[in-house]
């Protein structure tokens, strides 16, 4: 009786141990879905030593908190302020449920007057109707980021924002400009479907406001073929955005060269963080580009004699520009 028993338990013991194996099994299978696998597509910012991870989908909504603050004029530090609470309140996802009525990238609530459902699922709305809120706090430039940032949310736990701080920091100094070629985001092969510029553009007016983008004079009909405008390669939808990138105010001792390489930095990484949904396959400024087919180097030497950069596309040059070509 006792072998039996021995034989029994002996069973019993590697059945539950092959379950626990296909439960971390199913439990690992889950973790790779949720966060798209070891070899999905990544965006990151490294600046000063330290680095911070995120998904396409997140990195294009801190592109857009980044841009609606941008089209403001407010400084890095409301950027930094808004990813913070962005990264606490959704993980920069911009989710339709939440705690009682809480929706969006931002958790607010129609109910409480932040607008519509609608509105509020809206990216640029809501980063706007955010930073509407954070400048009536005074001085919220100056106070602990959780300190500014529960004044506009009333949130439950406001303390939680803290451990924010260091990566919506590190996002914020590459999404505005300030380090440069720090953000970069790797791509998944081509699913053989074709960009447009001009719905580039009327997203980046949309973000970054109508007087950043010209309206006219800036698209192309291939990367080779500046000039030939809107209607190039027999009405084809065009492919090639070229952004100039005007003079911008400096900070107190930057001179305006630094400013305006700042703001093209802003604008490029813009397009970096938005390369997979609006299939971006090239983005060339100040001498660098970041190309789809090798976006695991990031950020790389333009060494194209024809393209913008090469061409005298510098911060420092008299009309530098942002080029972004969209798939073909």
């Amino acid at each position: 009786m006792s072998r039996i028993f021995v034989t029994r338990r002996g069973r019993v013991l590697r059945i539950a141990a092959a379950c626990a194996v296909l439960l971390a099994l199913i439990g690992y299978g889950i973790a790779q879905l949720v966060t798209g696998g070891p070899g999905a597509p990544r965006c990151t910012v490294r600046a000063d030593g330290a680095s911070y991870s995120l998904s396409p989908e997140q990195a294009v909504n801190a592109a857009t908190i980044s841009a609606v603050g941008a089209e403001r004029g407010l400084p890095e530090r409301a950027v930094t302020i808004a990813l913070a609470t962005a990264m606490q309140e959704s993980g920069l996802r911009n989710i339709h449920h939440g705690d009682r009525d809480s929706l969006g990238l931002f958790q607010q609530r129609p109910t409480q007057g932040w607008g519509t459902a609608q509105q509020i699922t809206d990216p640029v709305y809501s980063a706007g109707k955010f930073y509407d809120h954070l400048v009536q706090v005074p001085g919220y430039s100056r106070l602990p980021l959780t300190v500014a940032a529960q004044k506009v949310q009333r949130s439950g736990f406001p303390q939680a924002y803290a451990k924010h701080e260091p990566d919506a920091s590190l996002l914020s100094s590459a999404l505005t400009g300030r380090e440069a070629a720090a953000f970069s985001c790797t791509t998944s092969p081509s699913d053989g479907k074709k960009g447009d510029a001009a719905a580039v553009r009327a997203k980046m007016r949309r973000e970054f406001g109508a007087a950043a983008v010209p309206a006219a004079q800036t698209l192309a009909g291939s990367a080779g073929a500046a000039g030939s405008g809107a209607g190039a390669a027999g009405g084809a939808a065009a492919r090639t955005l070229t952004v100039p990138v005007p003079e911008k105010a400096a900070a107190p001792g930057e001179p305006v060269a630094g400013a305006r390489e700042r703001r093209g930095w802003q604008l490029a990484s813009w397009a970096v963080a938005h390369a997979s949904e609006l299939r971006i396959e090239r983005v060339a400024f100040g001498g660098r580009v970041w190309t789809a087919a090798d976006s695991r180097d990031g950020w790389l030497r333009d060494k194209s004699a024809n393209s913008a950069a090469g061409a005298g596309n510098s911060a420092g040059s008299s009309s530098p520009e942002v080029r972004i070509t969209t798939a073909q």
